[in-house]
């Protein structure tokens, strides 16, 4: 599932990057994949990324960042503890019933 185009804060730093695949076993939508014999992942697409943070929680290495707790991520969790519509307020509407990203 694709969210909005360009909007993922997330960051990959290859740099730093050992290879250990942690953000691929954790990562629930795939956005990491192996690249054969660097040693390093790559992000296969960022539109899949939806700002949950566990892979920054679990790379040892900091070789990512993303601003987890706001976007499509927040969206689903705060819906389910509220019992609304997950919605991120992707539309700019202040009004808070903006458009569903998820």
């Amino acid at each position: 599932m694709k969210y909005l185009s360009g909007v993922s804060t997330l960051k990959y730093f290859e740099d730093k990057c050992t290879g250990c695949g942690r953000c691929m076993e954790v990562c629930p939508h795939a956005v990491f994949a192996d690249v054969s014999g660097e040693k390093k992942v790559r992000v296969t697409d960022h539109d899949l990324c939806m700002e949950c943070g566990a892979c920054v929680q679990n790379c040892a290495f900091g070789a990512l960042d993303v601003d987890y707790g706001v976007g499509c991520a927040a969206a689903i969790i705060n819906s389910m503890i509220t019992g609304g519509e997950p919605s991120c307020d992707c539309s700019g509407d202040s009004g808070g019933s903006g458009g569903l990203c998820c």
